[in-house]
């Protein structure tokens, strides 16, 4: 598939280990889930254009590098996305950040929108997208639908692992869109989950259910 990179850092994939084992607790699976997307950013970040500037050092003046193309703007899809947005947060703190919500059909499973929150200028920004799974891809597929109409023009889908169908579902729609994972799931059960998944992202990380 185009545009889809699979981060297979050993780091990566230790980490991911532990964050499917059913046992791993909700606050330890907070600090995973944020580590490895730190860890995934640290990859769809490299291609950020740099400039050089004139630094002053405590022994002389020398050169140094700073980006060139700062415009971010970070969109987690609630509620999973959030904890990935701290980890994103603390990786480009002048990042704008948008939010959209949507909500699966249980007979469908269909996505369907109930908020979104972007600020004005997104067709002037890199915008990433935060999402734990991508699973059907319907949703994916909405959320990055919603950023084009408000005029986003480069947009990467950052998320820890992908079903197969829905990896293949918002690849095929959105051929433009890069995505980057950790790893990729090969099914999708009855209820429309990964196998083997790593459960409902949301209730592990804040204990619901």
């Amino acid at each position: 598939m185009k545009n889809v990179f699979i981060v297979d850092h050993p780091l990566v994939q230790h980490k991911l280990t532990y964050c499917r084992q059913e046992k791993t607790m909700n606050k330890e699976f907070r600090a995973i889930v944020e580590e490895i997307s730190t860890l995934i950013l640290y990859e769809a970040t490299r291609s950020f254009a740099l400039t050089e500037i004139e630094v002053r050092t405590p022994i002389s003046l020398g050169k140094g590098k700073v980006l060139a193309q700062p415009a971010v703007l970070f969109v987690p899809i609630l509620r999973s996305g959030l904890v990935m947005l701290n980890a994103a947060l603390r990786m480009v703190p002048t990042a704008k950040v948008g939010h959209l919500g949507f909500f699966r059909d249980p007979m469908t499973f269909s996505p369907v929108e109930y908020y979104r929150k972007l600020p004005i200028d997104v067709e002037n920004r890199k915008c990433f997208v935060l999402d734990v799974m991508i699973a059907t891809g319907g949703t994916s597929i909405a959320a990055v639908n919603s950023l084009k109409e408000r005029g986003a023009e480069t947009i990467k889908y950052i998320s820890l692992i992908a079903a197969r169908e829905g990896l293949h579902a918002l690849n095929r729609t959105h051929p433009d869109v890069e995505i980057y994972l950790a790893d990729i799931d090969e099914e999708l059960n009855a209820d429309a989950f990964l196998v083997p998944g790593l459960g409902d992202a949301g209730d592990r990380l804040y204990g619901t259910d």
